[in-house]
């Protein structure tokens, strides 16, 4: 039914603007977290795609329902609850638009979505269920995130996964990466960063795309490598692509995010499976998905900041 399904946390994320004299940022509120971040990108580059995830009964969970609609994602999967907030993040960014989290989620609604809660039907004839860490960081979002990857298996579908590490949300790191482990052996396609892969192995971002494919069954890695663009590997070869030069950079929430969900639409439309894709194909989605990622950079926000296919195209014929 939908190309992509992606379960998870969505969120607002509050960007400074200015500071005043006291040193107390002004904020915009931005619609974001990463799964409904990916799913915007996918379905900005012509793929369709659901989402699955609970919000508040509040103004912000309204605002996200009606934002994911504006952006072609099907909500019906979005569960309302009256008796919990929708989960905020304060985002605090240095004078190259990196960021840094602090969170309001104790808890989240997104982390109070129940296994039962996760519609079945919304698998039926879908191709990709795509989910992260940040669902398990607490109960019951992590049986429900386990519910929707045993759902995926019994449909037939492809699992992607992206880690999102956020040290922050996880009580210790030997959690976090006991979660990333587990998620990673659940995973056929998997978009990773160079610093979770340091994190977990302290490996390069060539040793650990190795020791994905070898060791975890993981077909296709996309390790992103920041500004630097991504090193991609499956069994038939591997590349490395630069990101674009000549973006001024604002914001770097969600590109990684974006550059998931661009490269996911990508491969869709090859039609193969992702062990099949030759080095050229794999080239192609990788500096397409580098320079969605780059110029979303250069507005603030997740959703809202996926640039249009022609601006992509256009950067990509200079």
């Amino acid at each position: 039914m939908y190309d992509v399904i992606a379960l998870g946390e969505l969120l607002i994320d509050f960007a400074p603007q200015s500071v005043n004299e006291a040193g107390y940022p002004t904020l915009a509120a931005n619609p974001g977290g990463a799964p409904g971040n990916f799913l915007a990108a996918v379905n900005k580059y012509g793929c369709s795609a659901a989402m699955i995830g609970k919000v508040g009964d509040d103004m912000f969970g309204r605002l996200l329902i009606r934002t994911l609609k504006t952006a072609g994602i099907e909500t019906r999967g979005i569960v309302m609850d009256p008796d919990q907030f929708t989960t905020l993040a304060f985002v605090s960014l240095d004078a190259g638009g990196n960021r840094d989290f602090s969170f309001a989620r104790k808890p989240g609604a997104d982390t109070c979505l129940a296994p039962e809660e996760v519609e079945e039907g919304l698998f039926e004839g879908s191709r990709v269920f795509h989910f992260g860490t940040l669902s398990l960081t607490d109960e019951p979002a992590a049986e429900a995130t386990r519910r929707g990857i045993e759902l995926a298996r019994d449909h037939g579908m492809l699992v992607s996964l992206d880690p999102n590490l956020r040290k922050p949300l996880w009580r210790n790191a030997e959690d976090a990466r006991a979660a990333m482990e587990w998620s990673l052996c659940q995973a056929d396609i998997v978009k990773i960063s160079d610093e979770e892969i340091d994190f977990l192995w302290g490996l390069s971002p060539e040793e650990g795309a190795r020791k994905l494919l070898e060791e975890y069954g993981v077909s296709l890695v996309y390790a992103t490598l920041g500004p630097k663009g991504c090193f991609a590997a499956n069994a038939k070869g591997s590349v490395t692509v630069n990101s674009p030069a000549g973006i001024r950079v604002v914001d770097t929430t969600g590109a990684g995010d974006i550059f998931g969900g661009s490269a996911m639409s990508c491969l869709l439309k090859t039609g193969k499976a992702p062990s099949q894709l030759d080095a050229e194909e794999l080239r192609r989605i990788v500096a397409f998905a580098c320079t969605a990622a780059s110029l979303s950079t250069q507005a603030h926000g997740g959703i809202t900041s996926v640039p249009a296919l022609a601006d992509v195209e256009r950067k990509l014929a200079e």
